[in-house]
């Protein structure tokens, strides 16, 4: 691509950071110590690709839903955990893209780990998907604990055949998390916070990230155990793509 003499004069080029609108933030800024495996930046997630307007695996959020969750990752550190973030800011046309997926009449046997118990075109009927996301005004997440302590965990291969992921985590595919009882994204009732299919210790995770959560304001979304909002932050949707952050 060709570049403008402007642009050269201005040391702008393509991995540039980019300005954000209004006050959202990059988590980095805010806390580097919290971790960050963005999915839909990649191919490990329920539709198996990158989705629209995910140019770069950064976690964009509020500045306030930011300073909370630098709070709770002071309270975790000091029990050797550590946040790890799945999603943050979602643009709009990520959202669109997954109406487009669910409809598309195609579901691989990779995608099908998602949701073992049902076909991918349910997925909004049933909750587990919105057409407008409340991801899209910067105030929702998607996040899971990881042990400090822990050995570190195998890496993801996409051309593995792994079980659903409601199965027992030594044969799901890798999250370099804490045991939650299921993986994230799993469409299924198992993933439901309360859920009484798992083990005390899974419990106690979920528990655990729920009540530090809970601490800053955050609520859970009774159908999946890694997501929280934090009311008051953020009405309005965006559609802004998530560029690379400048180091």
């Amino acid at each position: 691509m060709m570049w403008g003499l402007s642009a050269i004069m201005l040391g702008v080029t393509p991995a540039q950071s980019q300005t954000l609108p209004d006050d959202f933030v990059f988590l980095r800024d805010i806390d580097p110590s919290i971790r960050q495996d963005i999915r839909y930046a990649g191919v490990n997630n329920f539709v198996g690709r990158k989705l629209s307007g995910y140019d770069s695996a950064e976690c964009v959020v509020k500045r306030p839903v930011g300073l909370a969750l630098q709070k709770v990752q002071r309270e975790l550190m000091a029990q050797n955990l550590s946040l790890k973030m799945l999603d943050c800011y979602r643009p709009a046309r990520a959202s669109r893209d997954m109406v487009a997926w669910a409809r598309d009449g195609n579901e691989t046997p990779a995608q099908k780990r998602y949701n073992p118990a049902f076909s991918k075109t349910d997925l909004f009927r049933l909750g587990y998907i919105a057409e407008r996301s409340g991801h899209s005004t910067g105030a929702a997440l998607d996040l899971t604990l990881v042990d400090l302590r822990a050995p570190a965990s195998a890496a993801f291969d996409p051309n593995k055949a792994y079980a659903s992921c409601i199965a027992p985590e030594a044969q799901r595919a890798p999250e370099g998390s804490v045991d939650m009882g299921t993986g994230y994204d799993c469409s299924d009732a198992k993933a439901h916070t309360g859920s009484r299919a798992i083990s005390p210790a899974q419990r106690r995770w979920r528990d655990l990230l729920a009540t530090a959560m809970g601490r800053q304001g955050f609520v859970n979304y009774s159908k999946e155990w890694w997501h929280f909002s934090l009311p008051g932050t953020g009405a309005r949707a965006y559609d802004f793509p998530i560029a690379r952050q400048a180091r």
